[in-house]
Order: structure tokens, then sequence, then C-alpha cells
């Protein structure tokens, strides 16, 4: 029988992982190959080009368009400051009555002139940006002018939904109760800078709260989808998460739903707890898929810690698996039967099933499309 491929999430205590740490336009490496990074230790750097105003200048100083350069009082490409005198004419008959300044709007500088239509572009201050290592490990590789490539051993963990961008810090258990919602009243100032885990779901209420509180991040078993549309304000389409102006990262491990975490994650997250971690929220569901992240470097490997056989590809007896479909959306199992005879499903179609048993002990058939595999 052939290898049946399904898509996983990956949740394992000790693993490679490389991240590439790429700039937006090409720029400055200012680091070096076998330096030890911090996850805020910035890695390159460049400067997005400003935005571009363009004022009709030749209009405002009733000139024509051959003269503005007579006009002008600052050189193309030279820098000035916001409400700086760019262009001023000579008043009534050259008298200075009437005199007619136009000011930079921005700091910024004159990108050109033009003596046929009589505008003058501006182009605003460059933006500076730096691209940090985000994960604590060691550099090996740069590509010149570009970035570098960041690589440890570590934790990690990929849940299946996420909002909010790249954050670090301490690992904070919410409750020891896995089966317990976060509530606001188990955010408190001490959770400031903080990663708070909870084993269930989280609240509208207490995402703001946590947000006010200044918490990095919330890493959660589930989200009631009408919390997550009331706390950002809108729905979430398709396309890529990550880049929402909020300053808590949102990280969901098993689904929508009052759904709790996998007990395996949740063991793996109490037993790191005090740990520093990096997470991101950023989620992509169609082509180029994207998970979000947890990832805690661990420079040797966990006491006790043997490598685990590496199965062959794809699903197997035993393969741990999340169902993904109504009716048993969100719970775990493992794979204890594969027949590869076509099944005729509830909408009388066929399709290839499998035998899940849950973690209560019940048993049900399940399409194989309706599964992701656990993997680590």
């Amino acid at each position: 029988m052939g290898h049946i491929y399904t898509p996983g999430l990956k949740v394992t205590e000790y693993t490679h992982i490389k991240k590439s740490r790429i700039l937006p336009l090409k720029g400055n490496v200012v680091v070096e190959v076998g330096q030890k990074v911090r996850p805020d230790d910035v890695v390159a750097r460049t400067e997005l080009p400003g935005s571009v105003d363009q004022i009709s200048v030749s209009n405002l100083l009733g000139c024509d368009p051959d003269d503005l350069p007579i006009f002008m009082r600052v050189e193309t490409g030279e820098s000035v400051e916001a409400g700086t005198v760019i262009a001023q004419n000579n008043g009534f008959l050259g008298t200075g009555i009437f005199r007619t300044s136009v000011k930079m709007p921005f700091e910024g500088s004159v990108e050109s002139v033009s003596t046929v239509t009589g505008n003058v572009l501006l182009r605003a201050k460059p933006i500076p940006v730096e691209i940090t290592a985000y994960i604590e490990g060691e550099v090996t590789e740069i590509i010149p002018d570009e970035g570098v490539i960041v690589e440890a051993d570590a934790s990690f963990i990929q849940g299946i939904f996420g909002v909010g961008g790249e954050r670090f810090g301490e690992i904070v258990i919410a409750s020891e109760d896995r089966l317990k919602d976060l509530e606001e009243d188990l955010i408190h100032d001490s959770h400031r800078g903080k990663i708070l885990v909870c084993g269930r779901r989280v609240t509208a209420g207490a995402f703001r709260k946590a947000m006010d509180n200044g918490v990095k991040a919330i890493v959660a078993g589930g989200i009631d989808d009408r919390d997550l549309r009331d706390f950002l304000g809108y729905d979430i389409g398709v396309a890529i998460t990550g880049s929402e102006n909020i300053e808590t990262t949102l990280i969901i491990t098993e689904g929508f739903g009052e759904i709790p975490m996998a007990q395996g994650t949740f063991n793996l997250l109490k037993k790191y707890k005090g740990r520093s971690a990096s997470v991101n929220g950023a989620t992509q569901i169609r082509a180029g898929v994207i998970r979000p992240e947890i990832v805690i470097a661990q420079p040797e490997p966990p006491e006790g810690f043997t490598e685990p056989v590496k199965s062959k590809l794809g699903l197997n007896l035993g393969s741990v698996v999340r169902v993904i479909r109504y009716p048993y959306f969100g719970q775990l199992g493992e794979v204890v039967a594969l027949p590869p005879e076509l099944q005729v499903l509830e909408s009388e179609s066929k399709a290839r099933v499998l035998k899940v048993r849950f973690e209560d002990g019940s048993e049900a058939m399940v399409p194989r499309a309706n599964v992701e595999m656990i993997e680590g």
C-alpha cells in the first residue's frame, strides 16, 4: 500500500530548527557567522523610502513653471525639517508685500522640481527597519545585503490559528487545570511581558485585559469565533494573519470553541514554565501554509530525551491525529485501523476512512481527509 500523506502539526520537545531573517529591501547585515544571538538582537538593518507628496508650487506662488527654479530656497535632494521654507516669491512688485512662502509639510527632502508642470515632488524621511534574530540561537549563514539564517535546537509547538506578530517572553501557566478557561480574574499585573498559557478557551474580555496589562502573548486551546471578531472588530478571512495592530499575540493550538489543549502540548508548556520562548501568530491556511508557533530554545537535549524512531512518511497505525471536522472536531486520537476499501459516508459518497481511538477510549471511523497528523 502506498503512503498516505496527511498534513499535520509539529509538537516536539527537541528538534533542530532554522529561521531565515530577511530584510524587505537590501541593507546591512550587522552580525557574523557563528555569533550567538538572543531573540531581540538586531541582525540586519535597512531604510524604506519615505512616502511621496506633490505640491503645485508654481500655482501657489503665481509664477510660470519655467521660472520655478528661481524661487526655490532648497536644493534638490537636500534634507530639511518640517516647516522649512522651500520656495518663496518676492511679493507685490518685488517689495515683499503679499509675499507667499511654501513650507515643507514634513521632515524629508525635495525629490524633484518640474519646469513643465510647476510641481515639486517631496519625499518623507526614510523609515528605518531592523530585523531581529527572533529566536535564541546561532547565526549559521549570511545572505549578503539581505539577512541571515539563525539555527537552534529547541522545543517546537505549532498551533492551528493565531493573530499578532513575533513576541518573546517568559512562559507562565495561568491555571494548572487544563479544562479551565482564561477569564479576566486570572490575569494580573505580574503577567506584564509574559507569555500566558491556558488550557482551554480564552475570552474576549481576558484578551483585552491581557493587552491592557502588557501580556506579550496568550497560548490557549480554543477561542469562540465571536469573541475573536468582537476583539478585532472584523472577521478573519483567508489571507495571512500576523500583521494585526495589536500588542498581544494570540496562538490557538486546537481550534474554535471550548476545546481543551492537547494533553501532550499542555504538559510540554507546563514543563518549561519560567523559561523564555519566542512566539509568532502568523497563520495562512491556503497554499503555502504558515502555522503559528512557539519556540523554546534547548541548548542541550532534555534530561531523559531519546531520539524518536522516525516513522514512514504519512499516516501509519499508531499515528496520533486530530479530527478537524464535525462531529469529532478537535478530538485527538490514535489510528488503530487503515482499511483500504472505500467506505460509504452519510452523504452517500465514497471515501477512504480510518479508525481512531480517542483519549476517552471510544472509537470511530473517520474520513482520512478529516484528520491532521500530530508530528512529534
